[in-house]
């Protein structure tokens, strides 16, 4: 059962990396919603396979604060009348203070793996490794 599942786990990183090696700029593809939907499903269904959802909001933190500031935005504009980012998701609040997409981008990925790296170390020392 568990073989098979990290079989599946490094065909989905392995086909994930693939499309990195070609979508660094120039990209030459583009992933769109029904990619990233797919890839973020996946990921819930494995945790919830192999009983890690506690540390799911640590290993794709990004995506988290990502729509945490959408909601964010909708709730203020909607209650308050007023923004607390120049446009949401974060992402494009930082490109409109003039950070490089670039730049935005891999500060991201840093963050990103930092805290994911966090999260695989709280899966490891829960299961009791």
């Amino acid at each position: 059962g568990l073989f098979i599942l990290a079989a599946f786990c490094m065909i989905v990183a392995g086909a994930t990396l693939a499309f990195l090696w070609f979508n660094i700029p120039p990209a030459k593809f583009y992933m769109g919603d029904t990619g990233a939907l797919s890839l973020g499903a996946t990921l819930g269904v494995i945790a919830m396979l192999t009983d890690s959802v506690v540390i799911l909001p640590f290993v794709g933190f990004i995506f988290v604060i990502e729509t945490l500031s959408v909601i964010i935005q909708l709730t203020s504009k909607k209650l308050f009348k007023k923004k607390v980012f120049h446009i949401a998701p974060i992402h494009h609040h930082f490109e409109h203070l003039g950070w490089p997409e670039s730049q935005v981008t891999m500060r991201f990925w840093m963050v990103g793996a930092i805290v994911a790296g966090f999260g695989l170390i709280l899966g490891i020392v829960g299961m009791g490794i």
